[in-house]
């Protein structure tokens, strides 16, 4: 069985933080984004932390797996939607370029932490 307690993961403090400061730029997002960009950006953020934390929960390499894979999912949604929200103008360029440089870093975490798992 493969157990891990999520809050020690430092891939699960950083989508934690980074959930943070999502819903702290969605806050300032014009009221007419508020129930699609600014819903989905929070979801995802989310997203990210809850698949880890629930994945740590499952009894195999394969399911713990599966929860990463959707974990890395919404990050790959995120920076996607952190696109869009700075190319409508919604999200100033260095907020953008800062808050996608730390998704992508989690990305590369999952991805390297799955490899872990696999092992």
């Amino acid at each position: 069985m493969i157990m891990h307690n999520f809050k020690n993961l430092n891939v699960w403090k950083r989508s934690v933080d980074l959930a943070v400061n999502i819903i702290g730029e969605t806050k300032k997002f014009p009221v007419e984004y508020r129930y699609d960009l600014s819903s989905q950006l929070n979801r995802c953020g989310i997203s990210i932390p809850s698949n880890i934390a629930e994945g740590t929960s499952r009894r195999t390499k394969k399911d713990f797996s599966r929860f990463l894979d959707i974990a890395l999912g919404s990050a790959f949604e995120m920076e996607a939607q952190l696109v869009i929200a700075n190319r409508v103008g919604i999200l100033e360029n260095n907020k953008a370029k800062e808050l996608t440089s730390e998704v992508m870093e989690i990305q590369k975490m999952i991805v390297g932490f799955k490899s872990t798992i696999k092992a």
